[in-house]
Formats: structure tokens, C-alpha cells, sequence
């Protein structure tokens, strides 16, 4: 094409906006309780005060109050965010972080929140690398992570089997793990239930911080290390649930 036609006919823009990032690193990575989460907490203690009662139990004064950690839970009902945040970030007195699905970053106000509370955004569809390596990064910087091992809500309201994602985030960052055992939860809001039930009870259980090497045997190849990990972390979680919930790690 000759430099004229060129001239008289230029190339279109691209209509198409960029991609705008779900998050900025730099703001995901603040270790301040600022305003709005200490008005969110405060505001879901409240909320979730007028359907249940919620009991505390458990090692949460021995939670580190710095350093790596990860919070490993079970997970059966939108409740157990609900509680886990609202009960230990006043009590711990630091940010908490979570892995959260990309979805809700493009819902208003909700995505507003999410970007300024600490959220990692994952694509639930598959292994997402770029949420595995911010995972990493937020436990580099020694932040607190809450990590769901099973990856989504039980079904049944029983413990069900992992994904590997946990395991291999704690054996590359060698981050303090608490596990923590919520109970009951998946009666007071049930899955497909718009709003929770008013009444009953939840508990949340902490068990006492652990570091996988200072508990996992010498000489696991890879895979073994991987394996035994999740196992070890599992049974720890499940030790702090009520019977019905524990499934085969009971």
C-alpha cells in the first residue's frame, strides 16, 4: 500500500478498552486495618447477630500477630467469610486477606469492597497461576491469607476433599498454618438460600499455628510431601469440627 493510501485511509483505533487490572498490587499488599474494614467487620457482627449466635473457641490469642500465616478452613455456607472475618479481625488487629472469585470484582459496591479489602481474585473455572503467584506474594510480605483447602462450599455440610493449591502454598512459603474448624454454618445459611435463618447456632474453632516442617517426616519426595501436607492439614481441621462435618478425615 503506497504512503498516500495509507494517509487517506488510516488504521482504526481499537475500539476495544484494556482489560483493566481486577486489582492493585499495591493496595492489596497493605498491612493497615483501614476504615473500611474495620467498619465492615463491625457492621457483619452486628448482622450476623440477629440470626445466630456465633461462639468463639479455641488458640485464637496464639494466632501469630505477625509474619506469614494462613488461615485454613472448612468451607459450607457464605457465613463462614462472614464469621472468620468479622470475629478475628478485631482480634487480631491485622488485615486479612482471602481468595475470592473474579466474579465479584464486577459486582457494584461489592467490587468496590473487594479491591480495598484484601481480596485475590480467582477464576474458578480452572488453575489460576496469576492468583496462585499473588497468593504467594501476599504471604512474602508476611500477611495473613485465609485459604478454603476444598476450594468451594460443601455440599453436604461435611468436609470434602482438597485442592492441592493450599498444600503447595504452604511448602513454598513456610507460612505459619492455623486451621480453624466453622460448625454449624451450613444450617443457619444453607447453599441456595438468599438470606441465613434466624436462630441456632455457629461455632468457629482455631486450633493451635503449625509449620508443615516442623511436622511433616524427612526425605518425602515431592509429591509425598505434597500428599502427606494436605492430609496432615485436613486432619487438623477436622479435629476442631463437630462429628457430622468431619467425613473421612473424621
Amino acid at each position: 500500500m503506497s504512503d498516500a493510501a495509507q494517509e487517506s485511509n488510516p488504521p482504526k483505533p481499537d475500539a476495544r478498552p484494556a482489560a483493566k487490572p481486577a486489582i492493585d498490587e499495591e493496595e492489596l499488599l497493605r498491612t493497615d486495618l483501614t476504615p473500611l474494614i474495620r467498619i465492615v467487620a463491625f457492621i457483619a457482627r452486628m448482622l450476623a447477630r440477629c440470626f445466630t449466635r456465633v461462639r468463639t473457641e479455641g488458640a485464637i490469642d496464639a494466632i501469630p500477630r505477625d509474619g506469614a500465616v494462613i488461615l485454613a478452613s472448612n468451607h459450607v455456607s457464605n457465613a463462614d467469610a462472614v464469621i472468620i472475618g468479622a470475629w478475628l479481625t478485631p482480634r487480631l488487629g491485622r488485615r486479612i486477606h482471602w481468595l475470592g472469585k473474579r466474579e465479584m470484582f464486577d459486582w457494584p459496591f461489592v467490587g468496590w469492597m473487594a479491591r480495598g479489602g484484601g481480596v485475590v481474585p480467582v477464576d474458578r473455572g480452572g488453575a489460576d497461576a496469576e492468583a496462585f503467584r499473588l497468593a504467594q506474594k501476599v504471604l512474602g510480605a508476611g500477611l495473613v491469607l485465609v485459604v478454603f483447602p476444598e476450594g468451594t462450599r460443601s455440599p453436604t455440610g461435611v468436609l470434602q476433599r482438597p485442592k492441592d493449591g493450599l498444600a503447595m502454598l504452604a511448602l513454598r512459603s513456610n507460612a505459619t498454618i492455623v486451621p480453624i474448624g466453622v460448625s454449624n454454618t451450613d444450617r443457619v445459611w444453607p447453599r441456595g438460600r438468599k438470606i441465613p435463618k434466624v436462630g441456632g447456632h455457629a461455632t468457629l474453632r482455631v486450633g493451635e499455628p503449625f509449620r508443615l516442617e516442623d511436622e511433616l517426616p524427612d526425605g518425602l519426595d515431592r509429591k509425598s510431601q505434597k500428599s502427606a501436607a494436605t492430609d496432615l492439614i485436613m486432619r487438623r481441621i477436622a479435629a476442631l469440627l463437630d462429628e457430622r462435618q468431619r467425613g473421612s478425615y473424621g
